[in-house]
């Protein structure tokens, strides 16, 4: 913040406080004099009730007062005026600090204990396994689902299919250092919407085999087998899904296939090493590993 933005909020500040106590002050000071209560005889509603010029009861006042002193005495520990810190030195970077190192000594030792375990061990520890649960929820199921049962583009942790494989190791590295699968825009590739839609026909028939004789066979030898293999099965070393199951991670209609041809798909599983730790992405690691092995 610039010196001439910290005076602006401090000046702007003091005097808003001074304006609040000069009010009060100003009003507790207005009575109504003789010629105003004359006239407020004549307008008197519900038999008592007149129109007077009179201060608010004291006590309510001073709650007013005690606001402003609160908040000058606020103002002097708190950060608030300008680039002044505050005689606390209070951020909220260091109070978040502090009650993470607090959570880190009391947990760590727990995760510690499961660190150094084989994750296909730790699957089969209720334990461990109860401790990956929570850790599921709140860093996977935002994506994943609750259930791990995945959503659009995100996919299922619970069955047999594993874009990047899934064995503990994959899996552990997943949650550490992420994933980024590309399927390339291949618009500029078909020369008309008939080669696309032959494509989209030929990829939505391959769980019942490659078709040779398809105009389309041509051009997925030509453009898609470096990636998903000759016969359609995938390559988890690239992340490429299998073409002849009946998964599919963005929905196997014509129009979901045809945008994955025409404009491609990114999908990132973030890196959460860094903030999980080791201890912590093996017992997670464990934990989905146990989804699919139950």
């Amino acid at each position: 913040m610039s010196s001439s933005w910290s005076w602006f909020i401090v000046i702007g500040t003091v005097l808003s406080l001074a304006a609040c106590f000069w009010l009060i002050a100003w009003t507790n000071r207005q009575r109504a004099t003789d010629k105003e209560i004359k006239e407020s005889e004549s307008h008197v509603w519900d038999e008592n009730i007149r129109e007077l010029n009179n201060p608010l009861p004291m006590w309510w006042l001073w709650l007013f007062v005690l606001t402003i002193v609160w908040s000058a005495f606020y103002l002097i520990y708190y950060p608030g005026m300008g680039s002044f810190a505050g005689v606390g030195n209070w951020s909220q970077e260091q109070q978040y600090a502090d009650e993470v190192a607090a959570a880190e000594s009391k947990y760590a030792p727990i995760f510690a204990q499961y660190g150094a375990t084989d994750i296909a061990e730790l699957a089969n520890d209720p334990a461990a396994l109860s401790i990956g649960a929570s850790l599921f929820s709140n860093y996977c199921a935002q994506c994943h689902g609750s259930g791990a049962l995945g959503a659009r583009g995100f996919p299922n942790l619970t069955d047999d299919e594993w874009l990047w494989g899934g064995a503990p190791a994959q899996i552990e590295h997943s949650i550490v250092a992420g994933r980024g699968g590309v399927m390339p825009a291949l618009a500029t590739i078909f020369a008309s919407d008939e080669e696309i839609d032959a494509m989209v026909a030929y990829v939505r028939a391959m769980p019942d085999g490659l078709d040779a004789s398809s105009p389309a066979h041509g051009k997925y030898m030509t453009l898609c087998i470096a990636c998903h293999g000759p016969t359609g099965a995938g390559n988890q070393v690239l992340g490429a899904p299998s073409l002849v199951d009946d998964i599919w991670l963005y929905g196997s209609s014509p129009y979901e296939i045809r945008k994955s041809i025409i404009e491609g798909r990114n999908g990132i599983m973030p890196a959460n090493g860094e903030l999980l730790g080791p201890d912590r992405s093996r017992i997670l690691a464990a934990y989905v590993y146990s989804l699919s092995n139950r």
